[in-house]
């Protein structure tokens, strides 16, 4: 739920119009193919070394990937939309549009 809150914001505030739809298809497919990806990681190790190292492997495998995500993109992990100049550079282009509407 976090996660999506926090693409969600980002989205809404920083993608153009026009590519919406693109996009769109890439979220659709990261969250319905990442939880079933997740079920083949889970029962794959399960089989391997049983079910409790795979539940630890697993939670160990996202704190990681949460950790090396943070330090690699630390925009994403500061993100804050009143500063943000895409962010801005959106809403100004909103205002003109609904100005001049």
């Amino acid at each position: 739920m976090v996660s999506g809150l926090g693409r969600s914001t980002i989205w809404n505030q920083t993608i153009p119009d026009e590519l919406r739809g693109r996009l769109a298809g890439i979220e659709v497919l990261s969250y319905s193919v990442g939880p079933q990806l997740g079920q083949v990681r889970a029962g794959a190790a399960a089989g391997w070394t049983g079910t409790r190292p795979a539940i630890w492997s697993g939670g160990l495998a996202c704190v990681a990937s949460v950790a090396v995500l943070a330090a690699a993109l630390p925009r994403l992990v500061s993100y804050d939309a009143t500063t943000d100049a895409d962010a801005r550079l959106r809403r100004e282009r909103d205002a003109a549009r609904a100005a001049a509407s």
